[in-house]
């Protein structure tokens, strides 16, 4: 059935870059209330008052790198607009086209923390609200999650922990009403990827596999996400031409998810494994032992 956004509040990270604030724009098109997050106060300020401010768009400034404050930030969110269906974890780092040997600890960890870690936070912190209203979550990841190019060591490494990621939360979710969904697009050009794709290295790489990891408008992959959201679907492939290419990899994921652990079974062991809490949430860690 389809997914009705007017009316939903929906939270975006990374809001004020090139694609959150095209998905903003197309979600407040449909009606959506709209928490833009951002490490940019400004931006996301004045992004919140071009889409009508009050209880149609707020910002906040949210550092997916800090749990606590994406908490603080979610538990605003629900109290701003009385709810939050949905949850879109958009904001991510490109990180260098570099080799192994080239490729440095701080660098490394700076992609890994934010694209992957800090999809967790964000599902982490919005997960209570969210299923309130048995609603949706959803992450950014890449067609590079399934298709792994030389030189982006670090970024396929993420985006293919966000698919896993996204692959276990909707098992574990979906004993709670709340669906969860990955987003794969190819290649798109923002702001924040243009001097690495016209980078010489980048240049080659996409010469060399062309008709793959060949660019698409950005306003193709806005409309697949939202019309991924209106389906609550578990993957969304930007462009869909390039569906065939993601189904090799994800085949015995929908064949696990659909036939290998029961919904009763995986209700009893994430009771077996969790501490009793007052939001019903899977997998709620003791007070004082969770780090980000």
């Amino acid at each position: 059935m389809r997914y009705d956004l007017a009316g939903r509040t929906v939270a975006i990270t990374g809001a004020s870059g090139g694609l959150g604030t095209a998905l903003a724009d197309a979600l407040h098109s449909k009606g959506a209330n709209l928490a833009l997050l951002d490490l940019d106060a400004t931006a996301v300020a004045a992004a919140a008052e071009r889409l009508g401010g009050g209880q149609l768009a707020a910002g906040w400034v949210g550092d997916v790198r800090d749990l606590d404050q994406m908490t603080e930030v979610m538990r605003s969110v629900r109290g701003h607009f009385g709810r939050l269906d949905v949850v879109v974890a958009a904001a991510g780092v490109l990180g260098s086209a570099t080799t192994l040997g080239a490729t440095s600890a701080t660098d490394w960890n700076r992609v890994i923390d934010i694209n992957l870690n800090g999809v967790w936070r964000t599902f982490r912190a919005a997960a209570p609200h969210v299923a309130e209203q048995r609603g949706h979550l959803l992450a950014m990841s890449s067609m590079v999650g399934f298709l792994h190019p030389p030189l982006l060591g670090s970024y396929a490494a993420s985006k293919s922990g966000v698919w896993a990621l996204c692959d276990t939360l909707r098992l574990e979710m979906r004993t709670i009403g709340v669906t969860v969904g990955s987003v794969h697009p190819i290649i798109f050009r923002t702001p924040m990827i243009s001097d690495a794709l016209d980078s010489p290295a980048a240049v080659e790489l996409v010469n060399d596999f062309r008709g793959i990891f060949q660019t698409v408008p950005l306003e193709t992959v806005v409309a697949d996400i939202v019309r991924g959201l209106e389906r609550r679907s578990a993957r969304i492939i930007s462009p869909r031409r390039l569906g065939p290419a993601a189904l090799a990899p994800g085949l015995v994921q929908a064949i696990v998810d659909r036939t290998a652990f029961r919904p009763a079974s995986i209700r009893r062991a994430v009771e077996l494994a969790s501490i009793t809490t007052t939001t019903g949430l899977p997998n709620q860690p003791p007070a004082g032992k969770d780090q980000p």
